[in-house]
Order: C-alpha cells, then sequence, then structure tokens
C-alpha cells in the first residue's frame, strides 16, 4: 500500500512523511519495504518480533482503559533512527539484513489477546506505520472482536495513510521528542514542522492523544523547549491532553550523558501546568507520586499509580466522585 510508479523501475513510498525515492532492488529508510522490479514490499507482514501482554500504563496510556491488559506487538524496522533509541535492537536494522521473527496472521492476535482478557492490541515498541498493512489488517478485526486498537509512534505517518487507518484506531500515544528544528534533525533525523502537521491530523480524526517527551541532559531540557512543546498541546491539542514527561537512560548511541534529575522532570511538569495542562505525569520514576491521576478541579487523587501498576482507582463513570468533575479519556 502506499506507494507510486516512477520511472526506471523506481518507486515512491508515500506511507511515512519522509516520501523515500526507492531504486530497483534497495529498500527505503525504514529497511522493510523493498522494490523488486518496481513493487513495492513490506517485509514485515505478519512476522512478529516481539509479542507481550503488558498493562496498558506501560504504554504509556493513562487515561484509556486504566488498569486494563494490552497485547503488544510489533515487527523489526522504523523510519526513525533516533540516536538514544532504547529498542535498537529490533528497530534499527541495517537494509541489507534478513527479516527475522515469528510468523503471525491478524486473526491468530486477536484469538491471543481476547483469550489473554486483553482490552486492546498496542502496535508498539517499533514503528507501527512500517509495518501498516499487517497493524491495518489485524487493526480492522479487533474492532469487529470488541477490541481497541492503539498506536504508539513516532507520528511520522503520511496524512493518507492515516486517513485509511483511523476509523479503527482508539488512541496513540504520540512521542515529541523536543521542539527544536536542530534537535529533530541531528538526533532523530526528521523535520519537527512534518511531525506537528501529523501530530496535528491524528486529532482531527479524533483519536485520543497521550504525548510523551524523553527528556535527555543538555539535548532538549531547557525552558524553551519545554515550553515550546507544553504549549503546542495547549494550543493544538487541547488542556485534557495528558504529556509524559520522562526519565532518559544511557543507551544506543547516547551514553555519554546522565539519567535526567527528578529536579528537571518536576520543572517540566511545572511548565506544562503553567501552559495550561490539566495532566502532567512523570514517566520512569515509580514511587515519587508523579504517576497519579488527579482531579482537575478539585485535585482529589483518584488513581493512585506505582509504576505500571494500579493500586487504586477511585473513577465512576468516568468523574470525580468528589466534585463530579468529568475526567478526559476513554473507557474510564
Amino acid at each position: 500500500m502506499f506507494y507510486e510508479c516512477l520511472t526506471e523501475k523506481r518507486v515512491k513510498c508515500t506511507l511515512c512523511r519522509f516520501n523515500c525515492i526507492i531504486k530497483e532492488g534497495s529498500r527505503g529508510l525504514c529497511s522493510v519495504r523493498e522494490n523488486r522490479a518496481g513493487t513495492l514490499y513490506t517485509l514485515v507482514y505478519g512476522i512478529i518480533c516481539a509479542e507481550h501482554i503488558d498493562p496498558i500504563e506501560k504504554k504509556p496510556l493513562f487515561h484509556v482503559t486504566p488498569g486494563s491488559k494490552s497485547y503488544s506487538i510489533a515487527t523489526f524496522g522504523c523510519n526513525f533512527h533516533c540516536r538514544h533509541c532504547q529498542n535498537y535492537s529490533i528497530s534499527q536494522i541495517g537494509r541489507n539484513d534478513q527479516i527475522r521473527g515469528v510468523k503471525r496472521t491478524s486473526e491468530q492476535i486477536i484469538e491471543q489477546a481476547v483469550g489473554n482478557n486483553c482490552k486492546s492490541i498496542s502496535y508498539t515498541y517499533t514503528e507501527p506505520t512500517v509495518f501498516f498493512e499487517f497493524a491495518y489488517d489485524t487493526a480492522r478485526i479487533a474492532r469487529d472482536a470488541g477490541l481497541k486498537n492503539i498506536f504508539v509512534t513516532n507520528g511520522y505517518i503520511s496524512r493518507e495513510a492515516l486517513a485509511v487507518i483511523a476509523p479503527f484506531l482508539d488512541a496513540a500515544n504520540i512521542d515529541l521528542k523536543g521542539f527544536s528544528d536542530i534537535f529533530y534533525r541531528d538526533t532523530v533525523g526528521a523535520d519537527l514542522s512534518e511531525l506537528l502537521d501529523s501530530i496535528i491530523e491524528y486529532r482531527k480524526h479524533g483519536i485520543w492523544l497521550e504525548i510523551t517527551t524523553l527528556i535527555i541532559p543538555g539535548l532538549n531540557d531547557s525552558e524553551e523547549q519545554l515550553k515550546g512543546v507544553a504549549e503546542f498541546i495547549t494550543a493544538n491539542l487541547g488542556v485534557d491532553t495528558p504529556w509524559h514527561v520522562t526519565q532518559f537512560h544511557p543507551a544506543y548511541r547516547i551514553t555519554d550523558r546522565n539519567p535526567t534529575k527528578m529536579s528537571t522532570l518536576c520543572k517540566a511538569r511545572d511548565i506544562g501546568l503553567a501552559a495550561g495542562l490539566r495532566y502532567v505525569y512523570l514517566g520512569n520514576m515509580p514511587g515519587e507520586g508523579g504517576e497519579n491521576t488527579n482531579c482537575p478541579e478539585c485535585r482529589s487523587t483518584l488513581i493512585k499509580r506505582h509504576g505500571f501498576m494500579i493500586e487504586s482507582n477511585l473513577i465512576s463513570r468516568g468523574s470525580c466522585p468528589d466534585c463530579n468533575a468529568l475526567i478526559a479519556g476513554v473507557g474510564l
């Protein structure tokens, strides 16, 4: 799906916003879409490299069926090449690498999800956009089975592809990794303006969004960048959109930085709240209180969390039991 034939058996892939021009016998930036004699093939359809039952809070999604389980799948490949990738062993593959994994049908994924009492399927760990065809086929069957569909994504999907799968997507957690053109170019290898446009497209389709920013010391932790993210969310997605500000740990090609300080995460939370956001969460810091959901009106603690586990949930029919304020989300 999503490519155009060009001259000399070249193709233009239109699945994501890189719009790769791929010559015969070559692959795109994602390394999992290959031009064979002028026809573009996906190399990862139904070839799963990761398959787990996760708390939905791990995605992280805090306002979608809290406390439920999500059947989580991935294939190899990613269209980003983040220098700090936490899952680089499965996302960052070479253009000539052999694709490995376990063969699964969409029906088998649904059967496992239902059999394990999961309420959703998450397309995650790597980038779901690059295994679009399998995600799309699975999402349609999942919807018929009463399961929700979730993308955990870098957000760089094309408008055309998003429009096709949007009717079957219930929620997405999108990484907004920083708010600097230089940071996105040098650390991620992508265009910030394209990502922002895509995030707005997700919102236009009515998909529930939560935004995550992994805060890397010295790279995207400036007050200017943090304010940029917070104000973008407020202005374009709405004050009820949760923002997860998350602790960085050295990984892949960025090992010269220390983990993010708690004080930096708290500064980010304060910036988010000052921008008008109602729900700002601290990630990768279990037990510090930054994972709890508080009522935006009376500030009562409604959901108490420790890590990915819920200790108590007082939300009643989507509302605060103390002041009846509505709590935004899906399946609360």
